[in-house]
């Protein structure tokens, strides 16, 4: 596996979107931050550590990526991915 990932197959791997264009939609409009920087293209790599600020349900929510993960599996792998951060 590589060390990074997309932005927009990440967030589809985790499941914060339910089609990867709807992740490189999200992304290309600047709603979501990669450590602290607007991301503006849905190519931006992600690494594991990296924290991704992002809208989820209408509210903001911070997330420390674990691991890149190889497909969209099912909730409780997509799970392993990421942890929360406090607020």
């Amino acid at each position: 596996m590589s060390e990074s990932l997309r932005i927009d197959k990440w967030l589809f791997h985790a499941r914060f979107c339910k089609t990867r264009t709807i992740a490189q939609e999200r992304a290309k409009a600047g709603r979501i931050r990669l450590n602290g920087q607007r991301v503006e293209k849905a190519s931006a790599n992600v690494r594991i550590g990296d924290v991704l600020t992002l809208p989820v349900g209408g509210k903001v929510i911070a997330l420390r990526v674990l691991q890149l993960g190889e497909r969209r599996g099912p909730a409780k792998e997509a799970q392993a991915l990421y942890e929360l951060l406090p607020d």
